[in-house]
């Protein structure tokens, strides 16, 4: 374990043990080796001009929907959107045996926490904005969804600047209720991005999680789903748009821990130069679960010979009327379809 060891730069700096290739569920993104600087909590501040460049950054720029706007951590009234939403800051919240939530922590972030009461049908952005060189940025939010209600939450994340940010998102999810999240990661080109999402789902829930990583240097996605109440259907999928040096990491444990529930994964990863990508899905079946429908499946297409994609499906099954199954494939472009438009005078970029 990382505490037998004298700690890095990085670690005295940001007062925690960070994970190395030792630890099983991190052996191919060793923390203690790639975050290599000794990282200040970020206290910068940004001009009113520049937060509005930002959110002309943001995909759904152009969209008219509620937006929550958080700099740096802190949430920023004055630029957000909002109308007719149940909103609060709170104290950060406590540490955990996670490196990246006792991270979290130990950063002191605020905690943003949006909850809905009925059925939203407007979409709600919260763009995440960080900036600074050498900088530790945090932020916490946390989303309910009350008994019968609905939402759609969209997380942004942009940035300027060579930082590590460390986001965590907290969703609680009550009977009866549905819950569509999408994160769109488009960090600056050095940043570091390590979050950690957890979801509790109650009876009859719909509960939908799409994640889009294209930015940032490096990034660790730790997600857990857990299964609180029966007749429950969780679909968490993702895509990776990876190249240069980029580095991604997706580890999903998804627990069901009562019976007659679904869930699905499905991620699908593009690498190209020497980026690297990594999918790590565990489902978790309990002894009463019965009646568990669990599949997961990751399919990665690469671009170059230097591009690389690990995966490491597992099933933990303790219950014996269930269907679960898991399955990954990796390869290269057809090498005939890629011919067949060359042929006819397409160049080979394009093509491909």
């Amino acid at each position: 374990m990382t505490t037998a060891l004298a700690k890095t730069a990085a670690e005295q700096a940001l007062g925690v043990s960070l994970p190395s290739r030792r630890d099983e569920d991190w052996k191919w993104t060793d923390l203690r080796r790639l975050v290599d600087k000794p990282f200040a909590v970020s206290a910068s501040t940004l001009s009113a001009k520049e937060i509005e460049r930002f959110i002309s950054q943001s995909p759904l720029a152009q969209l008219k929907i509620q937006r929550l706007v958080v700099v740096n951590g802190v949430w920023d009234e004055t630029h957000s959107k909002v109308q007719g939403l149940q909103i609060a800051t709170l104290a950060p919240g406590f540490a955990h045996d996670d490196p990246l939530l006792t991270l979290n922590a130990k950063l002191k972030a605020k905690t943003l926490a949006l909850h809905f009461s009925g059925n939203v049908d407007q979409p709600v952005e919260v763009l995440h904005i960080s900036t600074g060189d050498n900088a530790a940025v945090a932020s916490r939010l946390h989303v309910t969804v009350a008994e019968g209600g609905s939402a759609m939450v969209v997380e942004t994340f942009v940035g300027r600047g060579d930082y590590l940010n460390n986001p965590v998102t907290t969703l609680d999810v009550a009977k009866g209720a549905r819950l569509d999240r999408v994160k769109i990661e488009t960090e600056a080109a050095k940043a570091q991005h390590l979050s950690h999402v957890v979801a509790r789902l109650d009876a009859d829930v719909q509960f939908n999680d799409f994640t889009l990583t294209a930015g940032a240097v490096l990034n660790r996605q730790n997600v857990n789903v857990d299964f609180d109440g029966q007749h429950t259907k969780a679909q968490v999928s993702g895509g990776y748009l990876l190249k240069g040096k980029q580095h991604a990491d997706t580890r999903i444990v998804v627990d069901h821990k009562v019976p007659h529930c679904v869930s699905r994964e499905l991620f699908k990863c593009v690498m190209d130069e020497q980026a690297r990508g990594i999918f790590q899905g565990k489902v978790i079946v309990r002894k009463d679960a019965q009646k568990t429908d669990g599949k997961q499946s990751s399919h990665a297409l690469l671009l170059s010979e230097t591009a690389e994609f690990d995966a490491k499906p597992e099933l933990e099954i303790y219950a014996d009327d269930v269907v679960c199954g898991h399955g990954a494939t990796c390869g290269d472009l057809n090498h005939d379809h890629l011919f067949y438009m060359m042929s006819r005078g397409i160049p080979e970029a394009t093509a491909r």
